[in-house]
């Protein structure tokens, strides 16, 4: 059983449908609202822990209702939450504006996710210690996650580094203690300074630039409905996506992450066994509403992979 560390965001997501944006000075009526849980960091977490892995959370919420709620949630999914502090400001929140035409505009208050410091690291350094795994995204400060990660390097831990929300910068001193970047398509074409793209034969001629540009040796590239392509210890490979019939892809690309924290191999060995299973779980998800009432438990995962084979 993996003991996975997750250094990420705890986001409230207040969901409002309306007709159309308004016009500059134009008041109009919201049609419906709703609030969730979200942020990538729980996402991950709620996804590895569902998998069977040992999960504890470092991160940050407000001193308000909303902080507390997300810490029983996280608790009655078995997730670890010592090391989640209160913070002086409110829980991060993303506002999200869906349009009748689909369209959506979302306007995120980092808040207490944007308060995580190096401090707070070294503070839940002994999770870090006795930990397989950490992973990270890029919805807290990057130098909580730099401290966060040299200590898992120190204490033997192989880090894990979703580069998202999309960037053309990541500190060199997270990189270069990187064992693993999982970006999708979009994150890992800005981070070369290149267009996206999925197709196979451009990504493996791209594969030399995350170690020349990054100091990166070992990726996995989502690549949606394309399925997923990784290049590990210089070796290239493609994994195809799961047929799903997609309503809400909103906790996809977590959903995989949290599933490669949980499975993969310490020396990454088992790298297609994982990212098949990975997949399966991803074409579960999106099958679903929602972000975390979707994520799927082991025993589903193990069902479908077996109807596949």
């Amino acid at each position: 059983m993996q003991n996975v560390v997750i250094i990420g965001s705890l986001n409230i997501d207040v969901l409002q449908k309306l007709d159309r944006l308004p016009t500059v000075g134009e008041t109009i009526s919201i049609n419906s609202k709703s609030t969730n849980f979200g942020g990538k960091g729980a996402n991950q977490a709620v996804a590895a822990a569902r998998q069977g892995a040992t999960v504890s959370f470092i991160g940050g919420v407000g001193e308000d209702p909303e902080g507390r709620s997300y810490i029983d949630l996280l608790n009655e999914e078995g997730i670890h939450t010592d090391a989640i502090y209160t913070k002086s400001v409110p829980t991060g929140t993303a506002y999200i504006m869906l349009e009748k035409n689909g369209h959506n505009t979302i306007l995120v208050y980092g808040g207490a996710n944007m308060a995580l410091s190096m401090t707070d690291i070294d503070q839940a350094q002994d999770l870090i210690k006795h930990a397989d795994v950490v992973v990270a995204q890029l919805e807290v400060p990057q130098d909580a996650i730099k401290r966060g990660f040299e200590l898992a390097h120190q204490y033997g831990a192989k880090t894990i580094l979703n580069p998202a929300p999309v960037t053309d910068h990541v500190d060199p001193d997270i990189l270069k203690n990187t064992d693993l970047l999982v970006p999708n398509e979009t994150e890992a074409a800005a981070l070369l300074g290149l267009e996206p793209t999925t197709d196979y034969e451009k990504l493996v001629a791209r594969t030399p630039l995350f170690k020349d540009n990054l100091a990166i040796e070992n990726v996995i590239i989502t690549l949606g409905e394309h399925g997923a392509f990784y290049t590990i210890h210089g070796k290239p490979g493609l994994i195809k996506s799961f047929k799903a019939n997609a309503i809400d892809t909103t906790a996809a690309g977590d959903t995989f992450i949290g599933t490669i924290a949980a499975t993969l191999a310490d020396d990454l060995s088992n790298i297609e066994e994982t990212l098949k299973k990975a997949s399966i779980a991803s074409s579960i998800v999106v099958s679903r509403p929602g972000a975390i009432p979707a994520i799927p438990y082991q025993d589903e995962i193990v069902a479908k992979l077996s109807s596949n084979n």
